[in-house]
């Protein structure tokens, strides 16, 4: 059987260590990762995580797998300017797509069916593919225009996970929020995980 294969997005959105961590776990899971970070995205990497991915697509592709600690045979890594990578097209669409952490200026373009990249285009294969497609927001407060989008976009199937963890798990570190968020990101595309206890299972 193939191995599942996800595009992962990391947009320029505080909370990048939620697509880390998404991406960790389906490499762990045997998934294909087709992953993508906007210059946004490479910026807050840096800030929040101390992860500087500068250089090549080889050269990034390598400190991706190196900071993961985990083979690298299924994960591969594209430019957005890349518009002849494989998840441009219909006819070698993954299985689904997330962008976690979704910015609101990703989270528009994609609303309004701008492909003017890579991360765009790959979105909107799946959304005329009707293929599964989950945004991470992590923005407060949303305005009007925000969830006018958002609303947009769940009428049409996508999922929208917003990037809220829950304390009912009894979180000791930030990991373990982190790991809540990241948890119910695969949820959403029925990938199994054991990154967070469930409620009522402590009874």
């Amino acid at each position: 059987m193939k191995p599942r294969h996800f595009t992962v997005a990391i947009t320029g959105a505080s909370g990048v260590a939620y697509g880390l961590r998404v991406v960790e776990e389906l490499l762990r899971g045997g998934a294909r990762v087709s992953l993508l970070i906007s210059e946004a995205g490479f910026a807050v990497l840096r800030q929040e995580c101390g992860l500087d991915l500068g250089g090549s697509p080889a050269e990034i592709l390598d400190r991706v797998r190196s900071y993961m600690g985990l083979p690298g045979e299924l994960l591969s890594y594209y430019e957005l300017g890349d518009l002849f990578a494989p998840i441009a097209s219909g006819s070698s669409a993954p299985d689904a797509m997330l962008v976690v952490p979704c910015s609101m200026g990703t989270l528009s373009r994609i609303s309004c069916g701008n492909s003017g990249n890579l991360l765009e285009r790959a979105a909107d294969v799946m959304l005329k593919e009707g293929r599964p497609l989950v945004l991470v927001p992590r923005e407060t407060p949303f305005n009007a225009i925000h969830l006018e989008h958002m609303l947009k976009l769940a009428r049409l199937g996508v999922r929208i996970v917003p990037a809220m963890p829950g304390f009912y798990h009894n979180p000791e570190t930030i990991q373990d929020l982190v790991d809540f968020v990241a948890g119910k990101v695969l949820d959403a595309v029925q990938v199994e995980h054991t990154l967070f206890t469930r409620w009522g299972s402590r009874q």
